[in-house]
């Protein structure tokens, strides 16, 4: 089952992880994979800070999961303090697969808290969409609108995630690529919307105060998953796991 991953990424190389990587096909409902980066010992960052533990490996396995995605989803900090000004994918395998030349960013945000002036929003190549709830300001909601976001509401005082993801499929974004951060990512698996994890393991020791990659202020909720495929370049595992298949009665 352990692979290496080669470092010469060639285009029989990333066609066969894009196979690995890729969604069911014909999806009728929202299919989310999330993606994420952790130190061995468990630290999600280090010092605040996730770069540390990336790879150029792990920069190739996280732009084959945007190239396969309709929409990359993030909460609202995390898209503050990432790199998402531009999400890069592969136009020419995009293309082939039949998908729009550039996902959306969808931006989750319980108090439309990233003005409309945010280069996530003023400078995206397509509109992005923000998920917010029917508490935020009304003139936030307003301004972002009037920015070319497409604007979707759910939940009252903080967002639905489900119906969030009910909303997306909606709109024919069914191909979830969901890259955190921690709170995010913990309050979909309380509420059992993950389908795929995938993990890149970094090979280093943290320590210190750093959180973990997922976290909800509830009680843990424990949802078995099924190992799929572990790779391997430069010492880091490359790790995804899917949720069993449900029966037909659940």
């Amino acid at each position: 089952m352990l692979n290496v991953l080669s470092a010469g990424r060639g285009l029989g190389e990333a066609r066969q992880l894009a196979a690995l990587y890729d969604y069911p096909d014909r999806l009728d409902d929202a299919y989310v994979q999330v993606n994420f980066v952790s130190s061995a010992d468990g630290a999600a960052t280090v010092d605040g800070d996730s770069e540390c533990l990336s790879s150029p490996a792990d920069r190739w396995v996280l732009g084959m999961a945007r190239t396969l995605a309709d929409v990359v989803m993030v909460g609202v900090n995390t898209c503050v303090s990432g790199a998402y000004e531009t999400i890069r994918v592969d136009p020419d395998l995009r293309e082939s697969l039949r998908l729009s030349p550039h996902p959306p960013l969808a931006i989750v945000t319980n108090r439309c808290s990233l003005g409309p002036d945010a280069p996530q929003i003023a400078q995206a190549p397509v509109p992005p969409v923000v998920i917010t709830c029917r508490d935020a300001p009304a003139a936030a909601r307003r301004d972002l609108i009037a920015a070319g976001a497409d604007l979707l509401t759910v939940g009252d005082s903080r967002v639905d995630l489900r119906g969030a993801l009910v909303a997306l499929a909606e709109r024919g974004l069914r191909r979830i690529d969901c890259e955190g951060g921690p709170t995010l990512f913990g309050t979909l698996v309380r509420e059992d919307l993950v389908d795929v994890l995938c993990l890149t393991v970094s090979p280093v020791l943290a320590g210190g105060p750093d959180g973990r990659i997922a976290v909800h202020g509830q009680s843990a909720a424990v949802r078995p998953m099924r190992l799929e495929s572990v790779l391997e370049a430069d010492g880091s595992l490359f790790v995804r796991y899917r949720r069993p298949r449900r029966s037909p009665s659940a």
